[in-house]
């Protein structure tokens, strides 16, 4: 099992690296005590899940003791986040939270928490310095040393009106105007995933300017998602049943888009009747 464990400084994206690793695949838990990271590993274990993440910070300065015997046990891979106090300081006045030490001197926890937390930083397997780091920035770092560089996926979803659109999409297309190959009885029963279907579908030159249309929308879409740090951006593309025009348009795109993106096709209503 891939086991990781994010520390640091509070301020420095324990949060942030906590929700990218989840992107990732990663179970992820917050602040779980060290003595209960054995059983919960072997009840992920159990339930087939190989990716493991904990995010400990000060808050958890009572076990800290027992860390260490811990740690030499599981050995996980350990990443320790920090930044410089400048840094912190602006952090917290702009979320105007209070640092988990609550003394109420703010410079003053920073300090003692860094010195709390010395130990854990010495044993890191990654220190990562957040102070000019994007989120999408440290969960690209993140992912380089994890060797999880698959990234972000756009994920093509094909589906037919009449059942309804799907709740889970981040844009959804309209492909009704295309020749229908329902009208076709030699093509009715067959799917957009067939050549000769496809070919009805783009048999109109006064179309291919829409269909480019579409793939610039859902490529500036992507784009826009990927570098806000998504890990995944969902276009769904609907016709009537969702048998020929959005399955043949999914389809395309997905090739289209494949020298830009990981993508992911899945044709929701393909197999429906009428």
């Amino acid at each position: 099992m891939r086991f990781v464990v994010i520390t640091g400084l509070s301020g420095a994206g324990k949060t942030s690296a906590h929700f990218a690793l989840e992107d990732l695949g990663y179970f992820s838990v917050d602040n779980l005590p060290p003595a209960l990271w054995p059983p919960l590993l072997e009840t992920l274990r159990q339930a087939g899940i190989d990716k493991a993440a904990v995010v400990v910070d000060i808050r958890t300065r009572k076990f800290l003791d027992h860390l260490g015997p811990t740690l030499a046990q599981l050995k996980p891979f350990l990443v320790f986040l920090e930044a410089r106090p400048d840094v912190l300081l602006k952090r917290y006045n702009l979320s105007r939270r209070l640092h988990p030490l609550g003394t109420g001197n703010l410079l003053s926890e920073i300090e003692a928490e860094k010195k709390a937390l010395a130990p854990l930083r010495d044993q890191a397997d990654l220190v990562i310095d957040t102070s000019d780091k994007s989120a999408r920035e440290l969960k690209e770092t993140l992912e380089r040393a994890l060797g999880e560089e698959e990234g972000f996926v756009l994920r093509l979803l094909s589906f037919g009106f009449k059942w309804g659109p799907p709740q889970d999409a981040d844009l959804v297309l309209d492909v009704r105007s295309l020749p229908n190959p329902y009208y076709d009885a030699q093509l009715k029963p067959r799917a957009g995933t067939e050549p000769e279907v496809a070919r009805y579908v783009f048999s109109r030159k006064e179309d291919e300017p829409f269909y480019r249309a579409l793939m610039t929308t859902a490529g500036l879409a992507a784009e826009g998602a990927r570098e806000n740090g998504r890990a995944a951006y969902t276009v769904a593309v609907g016709c009537t049943g969702g048998r020929h025009r959005s399955v043949a348009v999914a389809e395309r795109l997905a090739q289209d888009m494949g020298g830009r993106f990981r993508v992911e096709v899945e044709h929701r209503d393909v197999g429906k009747g009428d």
